[in-house]
């Protein structure tokens, strides 16, 4: 956000990502680096709030290396749907990475092969809210990388927790 201030063009034009030319490399690195673009310091602050309440509880179930992996994987996801299907919008923003992280973090205290109550209902809430938001609005808001992060987190969470069960603080020996 600081650098932004010095130099607003160009850091508009690095830190999204939009339909341009597949031959230019920066377009690939703009599939990661959007998530650190943001339109300003509401936006930013938001979306951090989200990620340093979320992010230690998610680091601590997962590992730092399981959540950079989702990161990276939202990050991709979201930047080659915007690329493919809206040739005049660009985005920027950790959003996709806060809704996955919002919806993975309902699996935290899940045993093995189960998937919890608490997805469902945050699932049904999350996914509600952002459809009816992307069709009652014009608001700005890339709806559809919320929900494409939303489900990134979830198939995420599934498949951390159905190979790996519950870390027990618990010991057995006295």
């Amino acid at each position: 956000m600081l650098l932004s201030m010095i130099t607003e063009d160009l850091t508009r034009s690095i830190f999204v990502t939009c339909h341009s030319s597949l031959t230019n490399p920066l377009t690939y690195l703009q599939f990661f680096i959007h998530v650190l673009g943001h339109a300003d310091w509401s936006h930013f602050l938001g979306n951090m709030v989200y990620i340093l309440l979320l992010g230690p509880i998610l680091e601590e179930k997962y590992g730092w290396k399981r959540i950079l992996q989702v990161m990276l994987i939202t990050a991709f996801i979201t930047g080659v749907i915007n690329y493919l299907l809206f040739l005049n919008i660009a985005i920027c923003g950790v959003s996709g990475i806060c809704f996955a992280f919002i919806i993975l973090s309902s699996f935290t205290g899940v045993k093995e092969k189960e998937i919890p109550l608490t997805f469902i209902i945050v699932s049904v809430l999350f996914f509600g809210q952002q459809i009816y938001e992307g069709i009652a609005y014009d608001d700005n808001i890339s709806n559809l990388t919320h929900i494409v992060g939303g489900i990134v987190g979830g198939v995420s969470g599934y498949l951390l927790n159905k190979h790996e069960p519950m870390n027990n603080t618990f010991s057995s020996h006295r």
